[in-house]
């Protein structure tokens, strides 16, 4: 348990850089912690403001780290570290894609943002892909055509087997059974996209994660409705448990964690 004050905040994104871990939490104010002196956490970034919420966190490396966040003053809140984690800076508008008004990402896993080497994609709630090739000096974005069915609709989640081949998936929250606009695969680094098993199961899911060393064939997606597997890139779908989790991540091609609410799961792909 981590006090700020006298707030309890709400941890919805963690990291490691191998050397410590990081904690992220959503809405105002927002606050980064990682690992200090003695067990307790230290504070490395605050942000306070309007519209301040921030979303998810990874690292590049054991210096190098991202955070995003929902749109503050006209763009993405984008923050990078290169030491390591100590300190942290908001990247300026002026050097990231022109925004749109209510863009953010959403905060259900902590898989909004994917890195594959030094290239890195982020997942917005508009449908976009921010795409940096150089470790978030420099920024592309590109469309994905999950969107116009909602605000709470869009991209929850994506993941990369490799440089070129992604997935994204998401749907709405708040009407779980919709299928519709809520998968889509690209082939060419996140320059285009399809959607997949469109109108088709899954709906709402949270989380995507390709199945390790399977040719980027095989995923596997989680959400409140679910687990879904596919073994053909997306195209076709079975359930494999009504057990609802938020998130996932895979250690090797058999050995998975999922967390959902109050629990933490050990799930094996045979």
């Amino acid at each position: 348990m981590q006090k700020y004050d006298t707030i309890l905040p709400e941890f919805r994104a963690v990291g490691t850089t191998g050397a410590d871990f990081f904690m992220l939490s959503v809405t105002n104010p927002a606050l980064l912690y990682k690992t200090g002196e003695n067990g307790k956490m230290e504070l490395v970034y605050t942000e306070k403001g309007d519209g301040v919420f921030y979303d998810a966190i990874n690292f590049w490396n054991s210096k190098e780290g991202i955070a995003v966040g929902d749109s503050v003053d006209g763009c993405l809140s984008v923050i990078v570290t290169r030491d390591g984690g100590n300190s942290w800076n908001k990247i300026a508008c002026n050097n990231l894609p022109e925004g749109i008004a209510g863009e953010g990402a959403f905060a259900a896993s902590n898989t909004n943002i994917k890195i594959v080497g030094d290239k890195t994609w982020i997942a917005t709630t508009k449908g976009r892909v921010f795409y940096s090739a150089d470790k978030g000096t420099t920024w592309d974005v590109f469309s994905v055509p999950m969107t116009g069915l909602g605000e709470t609709h869009g991209i929850f989640s994506l993941d990369f087997y490799n440089e070129n081949l992604g997935f994204a998936i998401g749907g709405d929250f708040t009407k779980p059974e919709q299928n519709i606009k809520n998968k889509a695969i690209t082939t060419d680094g996140g320059v285009t996209w399809s959607l997949v098993a469109d109108g088709k199961e899954p709906d709402y899911k949270s989380c995507v994660q390709f199945v390790p060393e399977r040719n980027g064939n095989e995923l596997v997606a989680v959400g409140f409705t679910g687990i879904a597997y596919s073994s053909d890139k997306g195209q076709t779908w079975k359930e494999l448990s009504k057990e609802g989790f938020y998130t996932i991540r895979f250690v090797n091609d058999t050995l998975a964690y999922a967390a959902g609410k109050d629990r933490i799961s050990k799930l094996i792909f045979k």
